[in-house]
Order: C-alpha cells, then sequence, then structure tokens
C-alpha cells in the first residue's frame, strides 16, 4: 500500500532532531530538559561535596602546622636539636606540602564541566528564549492577562508559586523592545519597574529600566508620559548618557504637539501603565478579534436552537463487521458545517505508544510559503510534528483502519498520521486544512497548488485525535461559524474540508488557540479525494 507523507520527508525529521533546534515548541520535548536540569543538579552537589572535602583537609593541613610552626620558630635551635624533628621538617617540606601542593591544584570542577559539556548541546539557545517570551506576550494577548497576573502567576484556574522577577520582567521588555514590539515593551518594563518600586531586589538599575520604558512609550506616541518617566531619569542619575538629550527632545516635540493642537501643557496622567492603556497594534490577521475571542470562550454562537439540532449516535460504519460488537459513539459538535466528536476513538496504550514512537522525531511544524511553495517555519504555527508509518507498528496500522471504517473512506490515499505537540503558547493560527489553488481565482498566480505533486487530489477531510487534556486554552475554534471544540484525551473529531462538489468549504476555516497551561497533544489523518469516487459520490450542486 503507497503511503504519501506531507508537508515534510523523513530525511528532514531526521535531520532535525540531530540538530538543536526550537526547543521551546514542543513541551513533549521540554520534559527532557527537566531531568537534564536534574542530573545537572546532582552533579553540581557533588562538586559542591568535593570542594567541601579538599577545604576541610586544607584546614586540618593548616591547623596543625599552625600550631607546629608556633612552636618550633619560638626556639628554632631547640627544635631542631632533636633528630626526629630534624627529620620531620626534611619529610614536610620535601614529601608533603608537595601532596598538599597536589591536593590544591587539583580540581574537583573537572567532572562537574565535562557533565555541563555532555548536556549543553542540548541546552535551549537565545532563539529558544526569545520564542519562549514571545509565546507569554501571545498569551498575555489572547487571553487579556495582564503583565502582573503572569508576574505572579495567577492563570485562569491554576494556582502556583512560580514567579517573574524583576529581572525576568525587565528581560521580557527586553525581548519585545527588540522586536520593536513597544506595546508589550512598556507593558514589561512597567512591571518590572512597578516590582521594584515595591521594594523587590534586582540586578537591573532603576535607571536602566526608567531608560527603556520612557523610550518605548515615546514611541507608543504618549509623549507626557514619556517626558515625566525621562525626568525621574534625569533626577535619578542627571549623569546619564542619554537622559538629559532625550528629555530635550521629548519636551521640544511636547510643546510643538501642544501648540498645533492649542492646548496648554498638562502633567501626564498618574495612573500606572496597565493592559489597555494603549491599543494593540493590528497585524496581518483579519479575524484575530474573532479568533481570539473564541479562544477566551466568548462569542460562541451555540444557540438553543442549534442545540436541538445536536444528537448522539452509535456509528456502526454502516455496519462494517469490525464496528457491529463495538460501535463507535459519535456526538454531533455543530450541525453546519457537520462536525461530529468520536468518543473513546484512542485508548491510553494507543496514545502512549503513539506519543514514544513520535517523540524522538518531533521537529518544528511547518507550513508552506504561497509563494515559493517551498516549506517554512512560522510565527502562526507553533509546535512540533512527526509522521508516523501504518508498518511502522501494529497500533498505527489499527488507528488507520479505524478512521476507515469509522468514515467509510480509504486511507490508501491519505496522508501519514501526523502527530504534533505544542510547546509554550503552542497554537496554529487560522489556516484552511484544504488547498484553494483549484478552485479560488482570487489567490495569487505564483501560489502552487500545495497537493498537486501527490497526484491523490485535494484533502477532502480532516480526523483529529486529541491525546491530551489541556488545563487552559488550547481549543479548536472556528471563526467563521463561532464554534470553539474543546481538547478531550482519547476522543476525536472529524469534519469535511471539500463539498461533495469537490469546491472548498471556506466555513472550515479554523485555529488551534494557544496553550495556556498543559501539554496538548494530536494526531491528525487527512483524507484526499482520490479513491473516495464512490464512497462519497459527488453532490448535484456546488454545495452539496
Amino acid at each position: 500500500m503507497e503511503k504519501f507523507l506531507f508537508p515534510i520527508s523523513w530525511v528532514l525529521l531526521c535531520c532535525c532532531w540531530t540538530t538543536h533546534a526550537e526547543v521551546f515548541t514542543s513541551i513533549g520535548q521540554m520534559t527532557d530538559l527537566l531531568y537534564t536540569e536534574k542530573e545537572l543538579v546532582q552533579s553540581l552537589r557533588e562538586y559542591i561535596k568535593a570542594e567541601e572535602s579538599k577545604l576541610a583537609t586544607v584546614k586540618s593541613w593548616a591547623s596543625k602546622l599552625d600550631a607546629l610552626t608556633r612552636a618550633s620558630t619560638s626556639d628554632p635551635e631547640g627544635y631542631l636539636a632533636h633528630p626526629v624533628n630534624a627529620y620531620k621538617l626534611m619529610k614536610r617540606l620535601n614529601t608533603e606540602w608537595s601532596e598538599l601542593e597536589s591536593l590544591v591544584l587539583q580540581n574537583p570542577s573537572d567532572g562537574f564541566i565535562a557533565n555541563m559539556s555532555v548536556h549543553r548541546q542540548y541546552f535551549p539557545d537565545e532563539e529558544d528564549q526569545t520564542g519562549a517570551a514571545r509565546a507569554l506576550m501571545r498569551l498575555q494577548d489572547t487571553y487579556h492577562l495582564d503583565s502582573e497576573a503572569f508576574s505572579k502567576g495567577k492563570l485562569p484556574g491554576v494556582h502556583s508559586n512560580t514567579v517573574l522577577t524583576v529581572d525576568d520582567c525587565f528581560d521580557m521588555g527586553k525581548t519585545a523592545y527588540n522586536d520593536a514590539d513597544y506595546y508589550h515593551a512598556v507593558l514589561w518594563f512597567q512591571q518590572s519597574l512597578k516590582q521594584l518600586d515595591d521594594g523587590e531586589e534586582a540586578v537591573v538599575s532603576k535607571a536602566d529600566i526608567l531608560d527603556y520604558l520612557s523610550y518605548s512609550v515615546y514611541q507608543m506616541g504618549d509623549l507626557p508620559r514619556a517626558v515625566e518617566l525621562t525626568r525621574r531619569l534625569v533626577a535619578i542619575d542627571p549623569a546619564h548618557d542619554r537622559a538629559g538629550g532625550n528629555l530635550r527632545y521629548f519636551e521640544r516635540l511636547l510643546s510643538k504637539q501642544l501648540n498645533e493642537m492649542e492646548q496648554a501643557d498638562q502633567p501626564a496622567t498618574e495612573e500606572p501603565i496597565q493592559l489597555g492603556t494603549y491599543s494593540r497594534p493590528k497585524d496581518h490577521l483579519p479575524e484575530r478579534e474573532a479568533y481570539e475571542s473564541l479562544c477566551r470562550g466568548e462569542g460562541i454562537q451555540m444557540t438553543e436552537a442549534r442545540r436541538s439540532r445536536l444528537f448522539c449516535r452509535y456509528q456502526d460504519g454502516d455496519r462494517n463487521p469490525r464496528l457491529l460488537l463495538k460501535p463507535m459513539k459519535e456526538a454531533d459538535e455543530w450541525d453546519s458545517p457537520h462536525i461530529v466528536r468520536y468518543l473513546e476513538m484512542l485508548s491510553d496504550e494507543e496514545i502512549e505508544k503513539i506519543k514514544e514512537l513520535a517523540k524522538p522525531r518531533l521537529a518544528r511544524a511547518t507550513v508552506r510559503d504561497p509563494k515559493t511553495g517551498v516549506l517554512t517555519t512560522a510565527n502562526y504555527r507553533v509546535s512540533k510534528s512527526a509522521w508516523l508509518e501504518g508498518e511502522e507498528d501494529v497500533i498505527i496500522e489499527r488507528v488507520n483502519q479505524r478512521i476507515e471504517d469509522i468514515t467509510g473512506l480509504t486511507v490508501e490515499t491519505a496522508e501519514l498520521l501526523q502527530v504534533a505537540n505544542y510547546g509554550v503558547g503552542g497554537q496554529y493560527e487560522p489556516h484552511f486544512d484544504f488547498s484553494r489553488r483549484p478552485f479560488d481565482s482570487n489567490l495569487k498566480k505564483d501560489e502552487p497548488d500545495a497537493f498537486k505533486r501527490l497526484g491523490t487530489g485535494n484533502r477532502l477531510a480532516t480526523f483529529l485525535n486529541y491525546m491530551s487534556d489541556v488545563e487552559a486554552g488550547g481549543a479548536t475554534v472556528f471563526p467563521d461559524f463561532g464554534a470553539a471544540i474543546y481538547p478531550k484525551k482519547g476522543t476525536a473529531v472529524f469534519w469535511y474540508n471539500l463539498f461533495k462538489s469537490g469546491e472548498g468549504d471556506y466555513r472550515t476555516r479554523h485555529a488551534a488557540c494557544p496553550v495556556l497551561v498543559g501539554s496538548k497533544w494530536v494526531s491528525n489523518k487527512w483524507i484526499h479525494e482520490r479513491g473516495q469516487e464512490f464512497r462519497r459520490p459527488c453532490g448535484l450542486t456546488e454545495v452539496d
């Protein structure tokens, strides 16, 4: 049976595993870092113990020799008159002091340093730290969380002692600042300043925070506050390199602005900067507001009339022999387009085996560049994925067969089972599973048909397995018609991406909301058109 792999090849997967890349995009792989850190702590303790033992030996030598030299130097000739003392002096200086020198020159840190060197190849890098910081900001935006909530570990439904220090908040602000993202820079510098003013100790100075904060506020167009913050900076550090020049520049701009508006100078507001003080800049996603509202559980269009059209049933796959004795429990999630959830689709044993097979191969999930057709990573898709063939393990073959039995569609032309694990703030912004090239005349001419080379037609349907529960966030949402489907371990959801005519159902544009708390594991089976001609016959109209 021929299998198809999209969108990346096995060679690429293998290469991605053998090189360091983007640890933050997979919680599953990040768990390995916890055990690495535990081992390093143990190695550090062994180093400390060795240093303490060495120091104790040196102290013992020093105490013994201190008493000895006091006695010997009080009457040197009398001391050396005894032949044993003379012999022991020769021995000490010839042998024992050399042994002490060797002991002092021993470096107990060698083992620790060697252990560090072995593990360093798996350490996160600057890109990981930056990616994790951006993920926190993404969660902040999506779930309307202020910086203080994050800094104190106060997340919805979660109580934690995990906190962000003044320096942590400052580094968050620096990450945004370096990206010219002054909206988030202001929020995090302000939080850093607040915690410092509340008496928390820090490495970063108040002057440095005010320096960055005042310029970020200026970039947000708030000149009165920029002037006020810079004046505070000058008061703290009159000799600051930039403060004086910035203050004069900001004051000139503010004076010019007030003259143009024919307004008197007004002091900056005393209210602290917080979420909502400044408007969040618009970005590339037109349905951003609707998408994020659904992620928060707002704007869901589940009316009583719609709910009355949703039912539960036993699905035997049109009397499929494998489902007669144990039919699948099927529940409607949405009426139009029709989305169903299958309960008890995967057992815990099957889930663990799939994760075990996938974890060593997880690589940053990619998307196809619409201009070049080349697979690339993107900030709007933050997860790691792997592709599993049915021949690899009986469980994968069994899951593939179960999908075919339930849906009545052949999986011979389907893509391999894709397993994905979402990392810190993991998400996949609104997208279509199907290729729009065959029937969308509005697409740019140079945008390729994503599935043409497979020779199996378009992605007819999506079968999405949830392989974990998620404590907060991580819903699958459909902005076009206001649906939100929440992960439930062992269940799966299924929908058609194409009408029976083969036309794309644009209502199925969907997204994976950022994971706020937890680790989200899913597996996808994308079923293609070829081979379904008699299993799902064409309709008589375009939207049948």
